[in-house]
């Protein structure tokens, strides 16, 4: 399973932004792992088994693409063979980062599964409720990041049933709306989920409103499924995952591309290299300043308390045997002497001693 115990498990979404090239691939899985991210992930898919020839393309995709040619069309031109994969989980290993993907038909989960032996499944948000390419997930017994764009809370549980089935399941059970439901409901399936699966928040629309982001569902999805939750990325920027980071999240996953210019549909969503960088280090600066919630002073500023804080001190030249009163006593800093919380037991006092304008009244005193 990826790690995601340490710090936020950062995925770098190449996606299709290679255009179809093995060469730009490797640039990308480049740029990945010098900005210090812990996974780059790719798309596996067969065009013709994903997409049907009457399938529109998204509005995103009329725009950042030709308009005369079909999502099929588009589609095909952005497939990576097996080999294509070979050299790139290869490639990435030689860059000591870690390689997913998402599949979109079961050939190419197949592929991931048992001819790379991949360890961890990342689901499209598209796939939420496609049960039966769940189900097989599920039953390659893979750990798995299931993004959840477009889809209600209800749904969701669901996906989130249909994948408790799978692991779960004896291999002539009869699998079902209902089957699903029942395996959600039972201790063995939560047991199989908590110890399989992350839940990404997402907004599939490329770029995402920044209003349309909400990240309090983040929140929600944790309370409610009790699983590690991260967030999918698709608005302008890096701001958004920064501020997910510092409301909790597990994982981000975030489009990056060569060059915003280039054509293809999630181009001109995505960072580039020098954004990625620059969210990287936000990122892990972030979780720095998360700490551990116990409030106490940092190491780093205990030198800086008798500075900053201030002390009793003589606001006028005060005899031995006067009284400490509001007239003659005042705090100022440096804070090394009594503290201004007792001035209310120093007040009515006998002074034991002579003390000047400004002088620190002592411990003793108090």
């Amino acid at each position: 399973m990826v790690d995601m115990l340490e710090h936020t498990f950062v995925i770098a979404e190449a996606g299709v932004n290679h255009n179809g090239s093995v060469e730009m691939a490797c640039e990308l899985i480049d740029i990945a792992a010098e900005a210090g991210v812990d996974a780059v992930k790719f798309q596996s898919f067969r065009a013709d088994h994903v997409i049907s020839s009457h399938a529109p393309k998204a509005e995103y995709q009329m725009r950042t693409t030709n308009s005369d040619e079909s999502q099929l069309e588009m589609v095909r031109k952005l497939e990576l063979s097996e080999h294509a994969h070979e050299i790139l989980i290869a490639y990435a290993m030689v860059k000591k980062i870690a390689f997913l993907s998402t599949p979109f038909d079961l050939p190419s989960l197949y592929m991931l599964t048992q001819r790379f032996n991949l360890g961890t499944i990342k689901i499209s948000s598209g796939e939420i409720t496609n049960g039966p390419f769940l189900l097989e997930i599920a039953r390659t017994e893979r750990q798995v990041i299931l993004s959840t764009g477009m889809s209600t809370q209800d749904e969701v549980e669901a996906a989130l049933g249909v994948l408790a089935f799978g692991y779960t399941a004896v291999e002539d059970a009869e699998p079902g709306i209902a089957a699903f439901a029942a395996a959600f409901s039972t201790d063995v399936g939560q047991d199989a989920l908590h110890g399989h699966v992350s839940l990404l928040h997402c907004t599939t629309e490329y770029p995402a409103p920044y209003a349309d982001v909400n990240l309090k569902a983040m929140d929600t999805l944790n309370r409610v499924f009790g699983l590690p939750v991260g967030l999918s990325d698709h608005t302008r920027g890096i701001h958004i995952p920064i501020a997910a980071v510092a409301r909790g999240a597990r994982i981000i996953e975030k489009h990056f591309t060569l060059d915003r210019n280039l054509p293809g549909p999630d181009h001109a969503a995505s960072l580039e290299p020098s954004e990625l960088i620059e969210m990287i280090r936000a990122i892990r600066d972030v979780e720095s300043a998360m700490g551990d919630g116990m409030k106490r002073p940092a190491s780093s500023e205990l030198k800086n308390r008798s500075i900053a804080r201030k002390s009793l001190v003589a606001s006028k030249n005060i005899h031995k045997g006067d009284i400490f009163t509001p007239d003659n006593l005042t705090t100022k800093r440096p804070g090394k002497g009594v503290s201004p919380m007792q001035y209310w037991d120093v007040l009515g006092m006998e002074a034991s001693c002579d003390y000047t304008f400004d002088e620190e009244i002592p411990s003793n005193e108090a």
